[in-house]
């Protein structure tokens, strides 16, 4: 069977928190309570302006998700990554940027094409001028995913406070 698109407002993103969260736990290679000791950032990130989510349905199984919102100063993400960008970069990204949360699609359906679909349908439901998102600055699949999309990279090494790992930011032009 093939998943099926649904735009799901925040009232339906808030319903199936676990849901997702146990999409991010496959796809993102770690245990399920690991995952859903996340739950806390998903729900802030509920009430947030613009916010938009696509998730992918096979039946009534959440096989994939990707949600963001419109960024803003005084959030944590955005203000770390304004800060690692410097004035001029983040004057000409994050002015009016839809940053994209989370994008993850489980490890069997990964590679034929749901995770480009799921980001087309959730960016095609902004007007914000530029996306921007973080993902690990390694060569993924994920990182290939977004360079053959048209990603540009914005920051590289950055690292966020309690994360070891380095992070790269990257930005498309909407």
């Amino acid at each position: 069977m093939t998943p099926v698109l649904a735009i799901w407002d925040r009232h339906q993103l808030a319903a199936r928190a676990d849901d997702v969260l146990d999409v991010y736990a496959d796809a993102m290679q770690v245990t399920r309570s690991a995952a859903r000791s996340r739950r806390s950032v998903l729900s802030a990130h509920l009430d947030r302006e613009g916010l938009k989510a696509v998730a992918a349905l096979d039946g009534d199984r959440l096989v994939g998700i990707a949600y963001g919102y419109q960024g803003a100063p005084g959030q944590w993400w955005h203000d770390h990554v304004r800060a690692a960008m410097g004035p001029r970069l983040a004057k000409e990204w994050l002015r009016d940027a839809f940053e994209v949360c989370e994008l993850h699609v489980r490890p069997p359906l990964q590679g034929l094409g749901l995770g480009r679909d799921l980001l087309v349908q959730l960016l095609g439901q902004t007007r914000a001028l530029t996306a921007v998102l973080t993902t690990p600055d390694a060569d993924t699949r994920a990182r290939t995913f977004y360079r053959d999309a048209g990603w540009v990279d914005l920051v590289r090494d950055l690292r966020f406070p309690g994360d070891p790992r380095s992070f790269a930011v990257l930005g498309l032009e909407l």
